[in-house]
């Protein structure tokens, strides 16, 4: 975790110091040394938010892209009392989660239902054969007359099947892609998948400016197949 409360407000992990869990509130520790990024973690091992994994450089990277404030957000469900921290949640409330590593398909349908407005924003080189996987399957990939845009007739010949049929936004970074991420929509057009491909610079632009919703909704209506 990048942020516990200290005095009340929200600070980075330093050595030596303690803190409280935004989340559950129970006491933290820093956690700083030279293998991982500096962090927080509670003090005595204890369930919090069952969505939260250990953090790395490329989390770390993604999160400051965007304001602080928008960093580590605790939302609850008023109904159930249910607590999660988001990764990031900007400011129209639209929540950016990163996803290094596998998680279980259950959990990825919680945290989109429980979310709902929201993205995923994917390491897709996680396994060796993902970013090879991908590379063959764009051959397939056909363009449109919207830059950016495409239609994926074989979706799960692409990308990896276990997010394919996300109810949400899923966009992955590949390795052989620096700079640019790959945005797989959910829902079908006449049998066919849309993938809109945007610079980081740009995916964290539309973020910001409130405009990344608007603009994910604005393609799926209008892509022809």
């Amino acid at each position: 975790m990048k942020y516990a409360i200290v005095n009340g407000e929200r600070v980075e992990a330093e050595p030596g110091r303690t803190g409280e869990c935004p989340c559950c509130g129970s006491e933290m520790v820093s956690r700083c040394g030279e293998v991982k990024v500096n962090h927080w973690a509670h003090k005595r091992k204890r369930d919090c938010d069952t969505y939260w994994e250990n953090e790395t450089e490329w989390h770390r990277e993604w999160k400051d892209y965007f304001p602080e404030e928008w960093q580590e957000t605790v939302l609850k469900d008023e109904d159930t009392g249910e607590r999660h921290i988001a990764d990031v949640r900007t400011g129209d409330g639209f929540v950016v989660e990163f996803q290094y590593s596998h998680i279980k398909p259950e959990e990825q349908r919680s945290r989109e239902r429980f979310y709902k407005r929201m993205v995923w924003v994917l390491n897709g080189s996680r396994r060796k054969t993902d970013s090879k996987r991908f590379t063959k399957g764009f051959e397939d990939f056909r363009r449109t007359d919207q830059k950016g845009i495409f239609i994926v007739p074989f979706p799960d010949e692409a990308f990896h099947k276990a997010w394919t049929n996300s109810s949400v936004p899923v966009f992955f970074e590949f390795e052989e892609c620096m700079g640019a991420v790959w945005g797989l929509l959910p829902g079908r057009k006449n049998g066919y998948a849309i993938s809109l491909c945007v610079s980081k610079s740009q995916f964290v632009e539309f973020a910001r400016s409130g405009k990344l919703f608007e603009k994910l909704k604005e393609i799926s209506g209008n892509s022809k197949t």
